[in-house]
């Protein structure tokens, strides 16, 4: 195939807006190499090991224990990083999420337009493995395969859907670590999560809520922080609940999204939730182009009356959380933003909070107001090119079967406690 067929950087927006990145496109061996060689690069020598989702949440996990654990602090300078990226209009377009939003691992999420891009590995003792909620399994045994015998082993901002997905690889990643504590805040199931204490993990599992897992950690390590990272959890909890009362929660997320997890991870560390100027004006320079693609999203929206509750679905490589917040603003009461990977982000509000069970009938999970999921609808390359040319038709109907279903079984629950009320 030839790269300017899978390179979406040059591509006008109404193309960009409706196909996948070009990490979508690469083979799952390559990136899978590509991980390997990363992970056995950071870890060795190193004496902790963080597997975490590398959006903000996740990555305030790592400068947390950073710090705790003393490591050396690698501040970029503004012409080393960020300050020339994107020159090319190559890159990212859409901001982070909350881990089970891209149902994909980074690389395949169809978000990343340069992939095969390999940072030079900084030599840290506290090494940073980035996984998602559907390859944890993977980085828990690169740690048990490349991590030094008596590793401190933390997994933070990732919840497994069973625990059958992660056993024979935490078994291994016990025996090669000393400790294993696992720091999160989404919704587990009660048999998963005693299933992973058994297996002798320290599991701390905070309000999905009140609390992101930067709160987790920061309040469960035994470690006196300075009130500048007590500050930064809470504006990354801002943006990760979608509470959106501290504008620098947004410049968080969108600069996790848009730089290398290492950079954002030493950015922070050094100057917390409060960004440097010139971080600033590469994010606003960025938001020029996904302003443009959030209005496109926004354009595409329809709504449904699904059992009382306007549902707003639309489809986009987009900010997805942006794109809820304007169908909200429209009368919405939940809404799904479909992505060109296939994955799809699931939002809702006051009105509507059961995003995890709907999300949970259609191949994910995630919290009350804010879940993702891939329907496992996409059998061949033909389906996506389906999907691509209808725009999402079939995983739209697919999640939305999903709402009719959630709110089927919440109206049954309902005349049931009815009945056992009079009687």
């Amino acid at each position: 195939m030839y790269d300017e067929l899978i390179e979406s950087g040059d591509l006008p927006l109404s193309r960009k807006s409706v196909l996948p990145g070009t990490g979508f496109f690469l083979p799952d061996e390559l990136e899978e190499d590509l991980e390997e060689q990363q992970a056995a690069a950071a870890l060795e020598g190193a004496e902790v090991a963080v597997v975490a989702d590398p959006d903000a949440d996740g990555l305030a996990c790592v400068a947390l224990l950073r710090e705790a654990y003393d490591d050396v602090r690698n501040v970029p300078e503004p012409e080393d990083s960020v300050a020339g990226a994107g020159d090319d209009g190559d890159e990212p377009v859409a901001d982070a999420t909350d881990d089970v939003d891209e149902a994909e691992p980074p690389v395949a999420a169809g978000e990343d337009d340069d992939p095969l891009e390999e940072p030079e590995p900084t030599p840290h003792g506290v090494a940073l493995i980035p996984a998602s909620p559907h390859d944890v399994e993977d980085a828990l045994a690169r740690v048990a395969e490349y991590g030094d015998e008596g590793i401190d082993l933390f997994v933070c901002d990732l919840a497994p859907d069973k625990y059958e997905y992660v056993e024979s690889e935490l078994d291994a990643a016990l025996e090669t670590a000393d400790r294993v504590s696992w720091y999160d805040h989404h919704q587990w199931g009660d048999d998963v999560a005693a299933a992973v204490r058994e297996a002798g993990v320290d599991l701390v599992i905070g309000d999905s809520d009140e609390e992101c897992s930067a709160d987790v950690v920061y309040r469960s390590l035994e470690y006196e922080f300075d009130p500048m990272y007590e500050e930064l959890a809470a504006v990354t909890r801002d943006h990760d609940l979608w509470l959106r009362e501290d504008p620098r929660s947004d410049d968080l997320a969108d600069y996790a999204y848009w730089t290398d997890p290492a950079e954002y991870v030493e950015v922070v560390r050094e100057y917390g939730a409060d960004l440097p100027a010139w971080v600033e004006d590469y994010i606003a320079e960025r938001r020029v182009e996904k302003e443009a693609l959030i209005d496109r999203a926004v354009g595409r929206a329809e709504y449904r009356e699904i059992g009382g509750y306007t549902v707003g679905v639309t489809y986009g490589r987009c900010s997805q959380n942006e794109v809820a917040e304007a169908m909200r603003e429209a009368g919405a009461d939940a809404s799904v933003i479909v992505k060109p990977a296939g994955s799809a982000s699931i939002r809702g509000t006051d009105e509507f909070d059961r995003c995890h069970e709907v999300a949970g009938k259609v191949n994910g999970g995630g919290h009350p107001k804010a879940a993702g999921c891939k329907p496992d609808i996409y059998d061949d390359m033909l389906d996506f090119a389906n999907h691509w040319t209808t725009r999402g038709a079939v995983t739209k109907q697919v999640i939305l079967d999903a709402f009719r279903e959630v709110v089927d079984e919440t109206t049954e629950d309902d005349e049931s406690d009815s009945d056992e009320s009079e009687n």
